[in-house]
């Protein structure tokens, strides 16, 4: 009985992990062999294209996957001079070969490949393969073709001043932009492959001599041990890059669209991230105040970004603390309350069928599902999301005593607060959740106890031997001309970073 429970609800057995196979296969020198172990690899794949002909009584083929090369290079630059250079003059297949790589092809990026892992590797990134029979070295011709999106600004991170332009879905293209930026012959570009089934190529990147080797090394060493089938998005890689990904909050990992950001991350010392087919690109180590900065801040006068900085800061209290404040207050400490604002919140309570912190409950859950359905439906109904919503919600709901209007005014000033800081949204939303039920709980002591909970977990973080909450904690002078307050560049340009003060690091 116990083993069909087990069965039945997929409790997993322990078994030993077995070692990974080496799937690497020389190329066989018959083209026959070749065509059929490529047939067989992509099972007869609708999108698995070849053409096979003969160059000078040698039989050829090229192949290549429909939809990832561009075939008007491939007719102008692979096929015509081959099929119009005439008689080539060599005796065997491995020196028509050397001859067409040397002297017929006008393509530029060609690499030889010599195992059939390779093969499928490159042709399902846009190479196109050409095979001679009885050689056993495939040529692989880059003719990319693929549709790529253009060049825009990123609508998650909107700069008033800064450059437009955004990262895209192609990997070369990312790199391009950061190498334009960064002009230097110390900007590394390390490739790797993640993913046993999706092959998704990732650049590592970072500025030599002045990220700390420690650094380097962790971030490789942690990207090699990933085991994961498949790739799609950042947030597949990240979790494996933090230390307690499972248990804070807050990440340690920063992610950003922007090239200008990401290249200001590197000259500080960071690794970056680059992975094939996604727009976000990974910063690691990333520091808690960095959510409370911009690009922006480093374009208009110190004052005023010192300003908008406390803005940021004040955002994130009210949107964390607020509704739990005010649910405890109302609850157990009215007296900490004006007079007039706690008569006005106990005839709320009073025509209102729920207490403070159930109303304040309701609210947040029927806002959060507005939120995520004005997120997914398409963009011409999502003007009827907003109408629904001030109707429903601002004018029903109270005008029917459903829901208290101070309370809605809190979730209403709670909601433009979290969006001050958009990157910090997701652990704001479940922070003011949980401050909500402690304070309607536990009152203000409550909330104090939780809020210090929280200061612990974000000071003892740590990730790749950097504390997250410097330099705060531990504390330097030095580097809160950053923080708090933003300095001028002449003492900015003097800032020592806290990544370059890691194990190994050159300066």
């Amino acid at each position: 009985m116990i083993e069909f429970i087990k069965k039945l609800f997929g409790t997993p057995q322990p078994s030993e992990k077995k070692p990974r196979k080496n799937k690497k296969v020389e190329i066989s020198a018959s083209l026959s062999e070749t065509l059929k172990y490529l047939q067989n690899e992509f099972n007869s794949s609708s999108d698995f294209v070849k053409r096979e002909f003969e160059i000078d009584k040698t039989k050829a083929a090229i192949i290549n996957m429909d939809g990832l090369i561009n075939k008007e290079i491939l007719a102008t630059s692979v096929m015509n001079p081959i099929r119009k250079h005439g008689p080539i003059g060599c005796q065997t297949p491995c020196e028509k070969y050397v001859y067409i790589r040397d002297n017929v092809l006008s393509t530029a990026d060609q690499t030889e490949i010599k195992t059939y892992e390779e093969v499928i590797k490159f042709m399902t990134a846009g190479f196109a393969m050409l095979a001679l029979d009885g050689c056993d070295t495939i040529l692989a011709i880059g003719i990319q073709g693929f549709s790529v999106r253009g060049i825009a600004e990123p609508p998650n991170e909107v700069m008033q001043r800064e450059s437009k332009e955004g990262f895209v879905e192609a990997l070369r293209i990312n790199s391009t932009m950061i190498r334009r930026r960064i002009r230097s012959p110390k900007l590394k570009f390390e490739t790797m492959t993640l993913g046993s089934v999706t092959k998704t190529d990732i650049y590592l990147c970072y500025l030599l001599d002045t990220s700390s080797e420690f650094l380097v090394d962790e971030m490789r060493k942690r990207l090699k041990n990933i085991e994961i089938n498949g790739v799609l998005a950042a947030g597949y890689v990240s979790e494996f890059l933090e230390e307690n990904r499972n248990v804070s909050l807050f990440s340690s990992v920063g992610v950003s669209e922007r090239p200008d950001t990401v290249c200001a991350k590197i000259l500080e010392g960071r690794v970056a991230v680059l992975i094939d087919g996604t727009p976000s690109v990974i910063i690691a180590p990333f520091l808690f105040t960095e959510y409370f900065q911009s690009l922006d801040d480093y374009t208009t006068k110190p004052y005023f970004a010192t300003l908008t900085r406390w803005l940021k800061y004040l955002s994130f209290f009210i949107a964390a603390l607020l509704p739990g404040f005010y649910v405890s207050t109302g609850t157990f400490n009215p007296e900490l309350l004006p007079n007039q604002l706690i008569n006005k919140i106990s005839i709320a309570v009073a025509t209102t069928p729920f207490s403070l912190m159930f109303e304040a409950f309701l609210i947040h859950l029927i806002y959060e599902i507005m939120r995520e359905a004005g997120l997914r439906l398409p963009k011409p109904l999502g003007h009827a999301i907003s109408i629904v919503g001030g109707l429903v919600i601002g004018q029903t709901a109270v005008s029917s005593g459903l829901i208290g209007g101070p309370t809605l005014m809190v979730v209403a000033l709670t909601a433009l607060a979290s969006y001050v800081i958009p990157n910090l949204y997701e652990p704001i939303a479940i922070l003011r959740l949980v401050f909500i039920f402690v304070g309607g709980i536990m009152g203000t002591w409550g909330i104090m106890l939780l809020f210090s909970a929280v200061l612990v977990d974000i000071c003892t973080k740590t990730n790749f031997g950097i504390p997250y909450a410097s330099p705060i904690s531990p504390f330097s002078w030095f580097g809160m001309r950053d923080v708090f307050i933003r300095s001028g560049f002449r003492t900015l340009a003097k800032r020592v970073n806290p990544v370059q003060n890691m194990p190994g690091s050159k300066i």
